[in-house]
């Protein structure tokens, strides 16, 4: 039995096709177009989201008030896609250099100092406009300094982030090839890990936690310190961690177990720094007697110690102040502990300008709360 019947004479119709562009086959919308519907939300999402923040992040710099977890998720944010586009920078940089083959070659050198100082740029105009951040050096003008010569930094460690500002001051403002010591466990950080593999650089890492074999930290400084260029800055924190009341306190019944009473005792009469490690130090200036020392100390991030100091100050409205001294090659003594006792010295000398340059704590509120100022004059 048929269906129903055509009339008669007529010819059957044949299927009409439908086009692609219209219905696509089955198997472009299961194969295509069903992924790309899900790879667009997981992509638009994200997007949605930041253009979320970036108009509350506008709102929030327009308006009083800090909204704090704004600014941290925009900064956070901005930092992971920062890393990312310098990540994504140095693969460039590994294929242009014959994919690795010519990596510390003096062009490859200049052209990764090259991305250092543009990135750098970027990451601190971001950060002065999220955290309303000043940042003033005092007679630390590098380019009078020795030019031509090399150069020991040797700078306090406290707060974060100082590390980054005193590399971009050298990079940026007083065009110096840095070679930087940090600890072992900031190449964590993409970015860090593989930019200051290909410049010079040394991580340090804890005697604990040292493989068998490995050069000790002023074993690795001293060749660093010679590997510098005319135009190099080797950059140390003796301290090696930020300042904290706990860290000072362990450091200093550390000197006297050690049998080092008169340090300990000095150290005691420096409430704004922790004992100095003399060794990398000394050992940088064993290795290039022709560098010039240069002291840092710099004052403004003391009081964020911890997250919840970070989180409790933001935005943190801070006027960083960078000072630099120049030690006179002449009053640079002779022997290790000579040595130890004129960095001491100089450790006082930093401590006292700290001491000096204080923020008014209850000046620094107000500007971070004008109704607070308001309530007190009412």
């Amino acid at each position: 039995m048929t269906g129903a019947s055509s009339p008669a004479g007529a010819r059957p119709r044949s299927p009409r096709r439908t086009r692609w562009w219209r219905l696509p086959p089955r198997w472009v919308r299961r194969a295509v177009l069903a992924p790309l519907i899900v790879a667009v939300a997981f992509v638009w999402l994200p997007l949605a989201a930041w253009l979320l923040v970036a108009v509350a992040a506008a709102v929030s710099f327009a308006l009083p008030g800090r909204l704090r977890l704004t600014r941290i998720v925009w900064l956070a944010g901005f930092y992971l896609l920062w890393d990312a586009a310098c990540v994504v920078a140095l693969t460039g940089l590994w294929v242009w250099h014959g994919f690795g083959t010519r990596i510390h070659s003096e062009a490859s050198q200049r052209n990764h100092l090259a991305l250092a100082r543009a990135m750098l740029k970027a990451l601190f105009a971001q950060g002065r406009w999220t955290l309303r951040l000043e940042i003033d050096l005092e007679d630390a003008n590098l380019d009078e300094i020795a030019p031509g010569s090399p150069l020991i930094v040797v700078c306090r460690h406290a707060g974060p982030g100082d590390s980054f500002i005193l590399v971009d001051a050298l990079l940026n403002r007083f065009g110096r090839a840095p070679a930087i010591v940090l600890k072992d466990t900031l190449q964590w950080d993409p970015a860090i890990d593989i930019l200051l593999h290909r410049i010079p650089s040394q991580f340090l890492t804890p005697r604990r936690h040292r493989a068998v074999g490995a050069p000790g930290g002023t074993e690795a400084i001293a060749a660093l310190a010679r590997e510098l260029g005319d135009e190099g800055a080797l950059l140390i924190f003796p301290e090696g961690a930020n300042a904290t009341p706990k860290r000072r306190e362990r450091r200093i019944a550390a000197l006297r177990e050690q049998g080092h009473d008169a340090l300990a005792d000095r150290a005691e009469g420096m409430p704004h720094v922790m004992p100095p490690h003399p060794g990398g130090v000394l050992a940088a200036m064993d290795a290039r007697p022709d560098a010039r020392v240069v002291v840092v100390g710099h004052t403004g991030l003391e009081r964020l110690s911890t997250v919840a100091d970070v989180w409790r100050e933001l935005p943190v409205d801070k006027r960083i102040v960078i000072k630099g001294w120049t030690a006179d090659p002449v009053s640079v003594p002779d022997g290790r502990e000579a040595r130890e006792t004129w960095l001491y010295e100089w450790w006082e000398t930093v401590d006292r300008w700290i001491d000096a340059h204080q923020p008014d704590t209850s000046d620094a509120a107000e500007a971070r709360e004008p109704h607070v100022a308001r309530k007190r004059a009412g």
